[in-house]
């Protein structure tokens, strides 16, 4: 590993790393890219490179020198292996995405019992997410360990999806105020050993409008055709197939704004996807977030996400939390 003086020790602690480079920091005076051209010539390292980006994978302020750049190497790429390497999980893999999804079933428990008209997501997916990690720590206690960069803990929140932001897929949390008539986007997940799931559910604040309890409905089946249709042999794009069809027989293409879903492991979003784009077969194993959403305007966005597992003869449905919209309808 090459890495900077302030990540040495970090990086000496991890398991399978033999050998520990470092340079001062970045930029850097010498040059930070000068402890990486170093190593790789000790190594004699030349020619040929396999990588998974040519150069830094992130931007987060970096302008330097490309890695073809640095080595005078070729630089091939190998992040279709890497992906390959992470489809398809190990019983272990799955044992601790099973634990993920308890915690996460947990948090969005909490937030949905929080969550009132008055109320904003800020203090009620704060509220939630707490307790939650606090009881899972109470369950667990010291062997717990989160090992993820995207979150720690168990939470759920809205990330803006409430009333009229709830027709934006990936909004951002705005402590938005719950009003009585909003749709509500949840998501709920828990960082467990660097793993995770995905639970979403669409809820309504006091009784649905006729139009509301008909796109749930749409949306339901939507994701059910989904979990008809993975399975061993399948292709990713079968699925996303299958659902599509579903949109354009009941006219609700005008309201589609993505894909049926994608794998999820130590990665929040992995591949393969569910997509027409995406010919991968599908194999036992495989973890995906099963999630078509209807995006009405002026009436709201209705999204289930479920975390499933592909078995020897379809699947096993992963996340457990209720998906009727009875169950999902909050008291004003």
């Amino acid at each position: 590993m090459v890495v900077a003086r302030l990540e040495v020790e970090h990086a000496r602690r991890q398991p399978g790393v033999d050998r520990v480079e470092n340079y001062d920091e970045y930029p850097g005076e010498p040059r930070a890219e000068g402890a990486l051209t170093r190593t790789l010539e000790a190594l004699g390292i030349a020619g040929r490179i396999g990588a998974d980006h040519d150069g830094y994978p992130w931007i987060l302020g970096y302008q330097g020198p490309s890695l073809s750049a640095l080595s005078g190497a070729e630089v091939v790429s190998v992040g279709a292996i890497i992906e390959e390497q992470l489809a398809v999980k190990s019983a272990a893999e799955v044992a601790l995405i099973r634990e993920s999804v308890t915690w996460g079933n947990l948090a969005h428990t909490l937030l949905q019992r929080y969550t009132r008209a008055g109320a904003t997501e800020t203090e009620v997916s704060a509220r939630a997410s707490h307790e939650a990690t606090h009881a899972m720590l109470d369950a667990i206690g010291p062997i717990y360990r989160g090992q993820q960069p995207f979150m720690e803990g168990a939470g759920a929140g809205y990330r803006g999806q409430i009333g009229r932001g709830s027709t934006i897929p990936h909004a951002l949390a705005n402590n938005v105020g719950f009003r009585p008539g909003d749709v509500l986007v949840t998501g709920a997940a828990a960082a467990v050993w660097g793993y995770l799931s995905e639970l979403e559910r669409t809820m309504v604040l006091g009784e649905p409008t006729d139009d509301q309890a008909r796109f749930f409905g749409h949306m339901k089946v939507a994701q059910e055709i989904a979990f008809d249709a993975i399975r061993p042999g399948a292709r990713c794009a079968d699925v996303d197939v299958a659902v599509r069809a579903y949109y354009a027989e009941h006219d609700l293409m005008p309201y589609w704004r993505h894909h049926t879903g994608h794998a999820i492991g130590l990665r929040y979003h992995e591949g393969p996807f569910l997509d027409t784009g995406d010919d991968t077969v599908i194999r036992p194993g495989m973890v995906f977030t099963v999630e078509p959403g209807i995006y009405v305007p002026d009436l709201g966005g209705f999204r289930h996400s479920d975390t499933v597992l592909v078995t020897d003869d379809g699947i096993d449905q992963l996340t457990y939390y209720p998906r009727d919209l009875d169950a999902l309808t909050l008291p004003v």
